[in-house]
């Protein structure tokens, strides 16, 4: 069932993966040995669970197929990965997928190349607005895991400027599961998402693979040089009113707000308000869309930086009437915000304590990174980077 590594003390890429996978699902080692049990049909034990992923056994190729079936995800998270490619695959590798041995890549490489048909680009514009909907209520460690199958096959199929425009808007939500505080997982799969969408020949995606990397940067707080950058970038590509240009706009507020330009940080928020009002989204729930209430989510986490609590409790009442009731997590957002203010008038245990009790009303698989990057902010003091 498996072969003893050259090194049984030696760590395990393919361990981590294993580890990570089985607490994405909730299953104790115990638990994953059964199911590989009923998949696989052959006897499998904690410690066989424990010996691979400690790296003291390394799974063969049949016992990699059982381990993904009985854990319910696609082979390819744990046989595609671990060599070097010049495409996002690297990148897939380094943040997500564990690797095997360079021939069982070969071979699968081939398989895919005779078996594959043509992509049809109908079902991925499909797969797209799924994306948008699901990211809106699911956790980040979901979509994590599905996202890096579909940008894996994405990858093979990308031979068209609609199928890269496709997947740089995939690669943007890819991002936004890895903190951009940790200045290199986030920021690189932005940079990808943006060298993607200049593949795709549309300016209208060019503009909002940037700005949508912009304003997520800026609301969380983080890479801010960064998310400048990309903002000037989008702002730059066109100057016609569009989605892409009000995420790019807000997303420069918040970086403006966050190094104290209260000032530059009032007149983005403006122009972003003559922006929303001429392009601002019918679609209420995905996350290509920016419907009155994400508006003034936005807004009220803006104002709350820049200590105006008046207009932030006004945002958010606004938000709180219109925000769809199958989307807690952007109430957990408002009431945050209100912990923020608290602590930006200078009450920050207060507001800490307040933050923190609003999260935790919300199930930890419902949790966000930029959730659990406030209260980051919020303890650490508002508006500190």
């Amino acid at each position: 069932m498996s072969q003893q590594s050259s090194d049984p003390c030696a760590s395990s890429a393919i361990g981590r993966t294993i580890v990570e996978l089985r607490r994405a699902v909730g299953w104790s080692q115990t638990r994953l040995a059964d199911e590989f049990s009923k998949v696989s049909g052959q006897p499998c034990t904690r410690q066989d669970v424990s010996r691979w992923e400690c790296g003291k056994r390394t799974p063969r190729l049949r016992t990699l197929r059982a381990l993904a079936a009985a854990l319910q995800v696609p082979v390819q998270i744990l046989e595609w990965s671990a060599v070097h490619r010049r495409t996002f695959v690297t990148d897939i590798a380094a943040t997500a997928i564990a690797p095997v041995v360079a021939s069982d890549l070969v071979l699968n490489g081939f398989e895919a190349a005779l078996t594959t048909s043509a992509p049809d680009i109908d079902q991925w514009r499909e797969t797209l607005t799924a994306y948008g909907h699901d990211y809106m209520s699911m956790g980040a460690a979901d979509i994590r895991r599905r996202l890096t199958s579909d940008l894996v096959l994405l990858q093979r199929q990308a031979d068209r400027p609609e199928l890269w425009g496709i997947a740089a808007k995939l690669m943007t939500l890819y991002a936004k599961t890895f903190p951009g505080s940790d200045g290199v997982k986030a920021v690189s799969w932005y940079r990808m998402a943006a060298r993607a969408a200049d593949r795709s020949e549309d300016t209208d995606t060019r503009v909002w693979v940037r700005g949508r990397a912009a304003i997520a940067l800026g609301y969380e707080g983080a890479a801010l040089r960064v998310a400048d950058q990309l903002a000037a970038e989008a702002l730059a590509l066109d100057d016609r009113p569009s989605l892409g240009r009000l995420n790019a706009v807000m997303g420069r507020a918040h970086v403006a707000a966050i190094r104290g330009d209260r000032r530059t940080a009032v007149a983005l928020a403006d122009e972003g308000h003559r922006i929303h009002d001429r392009v601002g989204s019918h679609e209420q729930a995905s996350d290509y869309a920016v419907p009155h209430w994400r508006r003034n989510v936005d807004l009220s986490m803006l104002l709350a930086r820049l200590g105006e609590e008046r207009g932030a409790v006004e945002a958010q009442e606004v938000a709180r009437r219109e925000l769809p009731p199958e989307l807690p997590r952007f109430a957990t957002h408002l009431e945050m915000h209100r912990g923020l203010m608290m602590a930006r008038a200078g009450d920050q245990a207060g507001g800490a304590r307040y933050a923190r009790a609003a999260l935790d009303k919300l199930p930890p698989e419902k949790h966000s990174l930029s959730l659990r990057m406030l209260l980051d902010e919020i303890q650490r003091g508002a508006g500190a980077t």
